[in-house]
């Protein structure tokens, strides 16, 4: 409805005064190169494209250097170049003479103008999955507005110096109220007047509150197995009793909360019912367990070595509790059912071949031959 009702209003605005475009040979020239150059380093630099320069570098400090507590004055800080600044710029580069527009109306599409640009941002981050938060909104806006503020100034700077539009500060506090509600306006210019200032202010307002409290992503929890290289590859399958195997096991907290998880590990027996296409747990019993905290987006991956002692099962269980688990009067596939997450392998265990000779005995008969 904002957006709609922008494109009414400055619809409206636009139909009222007419544009006369000019061909021009830009920078065709060198008269061009010597406005330019002149209104760089001859004239005083526009006072209203120097405050949005330094808006703009106030805002990449905000974001990029390691201030504490620095989320209020990033949100200060990137309000105006979320609804005002690209949309000053862009009217800027339009209409370069002071007689194009009056200052109202240059404010009013400001505001329309951040608006949608700011709607376009956040439709290109939504489908390039970037998310949305402030940092994103804010970054792209910035870069935008410097392009934008260099066209501007080089538009500006083709014009006479007597024609070009200049913000004269003392001259602004009375003319936004002189401009507002006119005695000679007609009545369907004071209504539009009263809604565009009721749609800013709607905008505005939805503008903070999506940056301020950005919808949450999902919350989910990585757990993980890796062999021992490191690597999703190369797990142990066949499993000798009392032999060493390593590996990691990784936990990855997504829940936007601290939370404390416990991993324990089990051996199983567990058969294939072809008939019912279920598999049943004929044995479970404990190997180890473990218990860590971890922060918000922290993860960790720990080495984890495989030991068994006997042969009678098939299958290595990880469960992931989270926060508290059940006692272990559950077990079974129910055990695995209360679990938050649950990983397993398939091994083969077997006894040390009688034939395979010790470390020792393979030395002795190296020395002897």
């Amino acid at each position: 409805m904002s957006i709609a009702s922008f494109s009414l209003i400055i619809g409206h605005y636009l139909m009222s005064f007419r544009i006369h475009v000019k061909s021009v040979n830009f920078l065709s020239d060198q008269s061009d190169l010597k406005k330019i150059y002149s209104a760089f380093y001859d004239q005083e630099y526009p006072a209203d494209f120097a405050i949005v320069i330094m808006w703009l570098a106030f805002c990449i400090v905000a974001f990029y250097l390691a201030i504490p507590s620095a989320m209020l004055i990033r949100i200060i800080l990137s309000l105006p170049v979320i609804i005002f600044i690209p949309g000053y710029c862009v009217v800027v580069a339009l209409f370069p003479k002071k007689s194009d527009i009056s200052f109202f109306k240059r404010i009013m599409f400001s505001f329309g103008f951040s608006l949608t640009v700011l709607i376009l941002t956040i439709m290109e981050l939504y489908f390039a999955r970037l998310g949305i938060r402030i940092d994103t909104i804010t970054v792209p806006l910035i870069f935008f507005t410097l392009v934008m503020v260099n066209i501007a100034f080089i538009r500006r700077a083709l014009l006479p110096f007597a024609i070009r539009f200049r913000v004269q500060f003392p001259a602004v506090e009375g003319s936004i109220p002189k401009n507002f509600f006119l005695s000679k306006s007609k009545r369907i210019n004071k209504l539009l007047n009263v809604i565009l200032i009721l749609v800013i202010i709607v905008s505005i307002i939805t503008t903070v509150f999506v940056v301020t409290t950005p919808k949450a992503g999902e919350h989910f929890t990585e757990f993980f197995i890796l062999g021992e290289n490191g690597t999703a590859t190369n797990y142990p399958t066949l499993l000798i009793i009392n032999q060493n195997y390593p590996m990691y096991v990784g936990v990855g907290n997504h829940e936007s909360q601290k939370v404390s998880y416990t991993i324990e590990t089990w051996k199983l027996r567990a058969e294939f019912d072809n008939s019912t296409n279920t598999t049943h747990i004929m044995a479970m019993d404990p190997l180890e367990q473990l218990s860590l905290t971890l922060t918000d987006n922290e993860t960790r991956i720990i080495p984890y070595t495989i030991s068994v002692d006997k042969t009678g099962y098939n299958r290595v269980e990880w469960l992931l509790f989270r926060d508290t688990r059940p006692g272990f009067e559950v077990n079974g596939s129910n055990r695995i059912n209360a679990s938050y997450r649950d990983l397993h392998l398939w091994v083969n265990i077997e006894e040390m071949p009688e034939e395979v000779l010790s470390e020792d005995a393979i030395k002795q008969i190296i020395i002897t031959s």
